[in-house]
């Protein structure tokens, strides 16, 4: 019995990727294939616009032989990479921010380099 079911979204990493999909492996049996056709709704020109080789993504099980220990895949329809950083959000001030910052940044800098000179 798999730990794999249909309709779940599992983890994987990318360890491969050709002009008609993905290949990813899901843990040290099962592998996996994200058909060019279930990347996304929209043309897909070029498969690795969608991800990189190495990278952890999400996916949809649509489907799973458990003789060969493959899975079909799918990132249509669900937010599959992780966002680290979040939506980034604009400020009222704008650069001032930064303005402001970077003459106390510089300074900081030069006293760090003054100080590790000294030792």
């Amino acid at each position: 019995m798999t730990k794999f079911e249909k309709d779940k979204i599992v983890t994987g990493s990318v360890t491969g990727i050709e002009p008609y999909g993905i290949f990813v492996s899901l843990d040290d049996y099962y592998t996996g294939l994200i058909h060019i056709s279930e990347i996304s709704e929209d043309f897909v020109k070029n498969v690795a616009d969608y991800a990189t080789v190495g990278e952890t993504i999400k996916m949809k099980v649509l489907d799973i032989d458990e003789k060969t220990r493959h899975i079909k895949l799918s990132i249509k329809d669900i937010q599959y990479k992780n966002d680290k950083y979040g939506q980034i959000e604009e400020t009222k001030n704008g650069f001032k921010t930064l303005e402001s910052m970077v003459p106390k940044w510089i300074e900081a800098s030069i006293q760090k380099i003054n100080n590790s000179k000294k030792k």
